[in-house]
């Protein structure tokens, strides 16, 4: 008789965490959770902090706010490009690899961001910046043909939960350090080490090449044969989903600050409010999973936008708690949603383009996230109050989502899509 073989000692091999559909959403989740949620908007509860401290001004940190958005507009081209300057280092750098490069910078940057070294800290924002939309798109470019070839597709919403996850962790932690009175480099130490610990997590699942699907179930992704309109479709996709970049930025970055400025000293509320934000990020994500998938996402990425313009607007016409409160839930229920419905309108209207074009997408929403910042710091400096300032600011956001709803309204009336023929 044979010896038994250690597969048959073994029994079947175990299956790899990377071909489980819930450990891959799980781990995009998470890893959004440290690139977003931690590497981008940690900043948010921790800027007044460190205003308390006095090692930054309102003006200083609008600028470390801009460096970050500038090196996210810079990972995002670089993600654009590489594709098509070097193809064949794309192979050996996949996303999947690329993004764990993305989390350990992550987890150094953040640490870094401890030190006190205030000359270094818009470098360490920049690279960042970059870190992050490494991240992000090559999580989500990753996890999500992941789960089409695994057969799951609809988890791929819970990815987007991991920004608000990280925003609600980050916050509520801030709202304890700061009733604690730690400073903000403890803050900082705090969040690195949180974000080692998320990573450690995704280690095991987020490798090697996410094949793409066979060609059955693929029909919903094509686009290829966009009648005549193609260029237009995408052009007015990079223009509306720009300007969500600059909507949300103004709200998103000096949320804690504007509260602070609206509300009497001492008030407990300010605090709460960026979690509320990530709680309806969170939320949003989760509810995204459940849109039929034959419903045109250019009618639901309008409805987002105009979501979000109105919880801006509700801010200003309501500057009390329950208005604060309310904003900030509904300015976080559209955010990630809008990031999920866009990368799947532009698979539909572009999908030979692979990750280029979601590349170009973000590009678009980093540049008009570079512009928030610097353009509240221009309205603080040329207005009597800070608060005056905070107005016209929120006020051009708000404007921003408006234009951008109407181009998909627009696009959505004038191409409306086409019913697939009944086999």
């Amino acid at each position: 008789m044979e010896p038994l073989t250690s597969r048959d000692a073994s029994g079947p091999a175990p299956i790899a965490l990377s071909d489980q559909p819930l450990a891959v959403a799980l781990a995009g989740m998470a890893s959004l959770a440290a690139a977003m949620g931690i590497g981008r908007f940690a900043f948010t509860p921790l800027l007044p902090m460190m205003l308390h401290d006095g090692v930054v001004t309102l003006a200083g940190g609008s600028w470390l706010a801009t460096a970050n958005y500038l090196g996210y507009l810079v990972g995002a081209l670089a993600c654009m490009a590489l594709p098509w300057l070097a193809p064949r280092a794309r192979q050996v750098w996949h996303a999947a690899r690329l993004a764990r490069w993305g989390l350990v910078a992550t987890v150094l940057l953040t640490l870094g961001m401890a030190l006190p070294l205030p000359a270094t800290w818009p470098a360490l924002r920049f690279a960042a910046g970059v870190a992050s939309a490494l991240v992000f798109l090559n999580v989500s470019v990753w996890c999500m043909v992941r789960l089409v070839a695994l057969g799951q597709p609809a988890l791929g919403g819970l990815i987007f939960c991991g920004p608000g996850l990280g925003i609600v962790l980050t916050g509520l932690s801030a709202s304890a350090m700061v009733a604690l009175q730690w400073p903000a480099a403890a803050g900082w130490a705090v969040f690195g080490v949180l974000s080692m610990g998320l990573c450690a997590a995704i280690w095991p699942v987020l490798h090697g090449v996410a094949q793409p699907p066979a060609a059955n179930g693929a029909a919903h992704l094509s686009g290829d044969g966009l009648p005549g309109h193609g260029p237009w479709a995408r052009t007015g996709l990079t223009l509306a989903y720009g300007l969500a970049g600059l909507g949300y930025i103004v709200t998103a970055t000096f949320l804690p600050v504007i509260a602070r400025a609206a509300l009497p000293a001492g008030s407990p509320w300010p605090d709460l409010f960026w979690p509320l934000f990530g709680a309806g990020v969170a939320l949003g994500a989760a509810l995204s999973t459940r849109t039929p998938a034959g419903w045109d996402r250019r009618w639901l990425l309008t409805a987002a936008y105009v979501v979000q313009a109105a919880a801006i607007a509700l801010s200003l016409v309501w500057p009390g708690p329950a208005g604060f409160a309310l904003g900030s839930l509904l300015l976080g229920l559209p955010f990630t949603a809008i990031t999920f419905y866009a990368l799947q309108e532009a698979r539909r209207v572009w999908p030979s383009a692979g990750d280029s074009f979601p590349g170009l997408l973000t590009a678009a929403y980093g540049i008009g996230q570079i512009a928030g910042p610097p353009m509240v710091a221009w309205m603080l400096h040329h207005t009597a109050t800070q608060g005056e300032g905070f107005v016209y600011g929120l006020a051009v956001a708000a404007a921003a989502l408006a234009v951008g709803a109407g181009l998909y309204a627009a696009m959505a009336w004038r191409w409306p899509l086409q019913k697939q023929p009944a086999r």
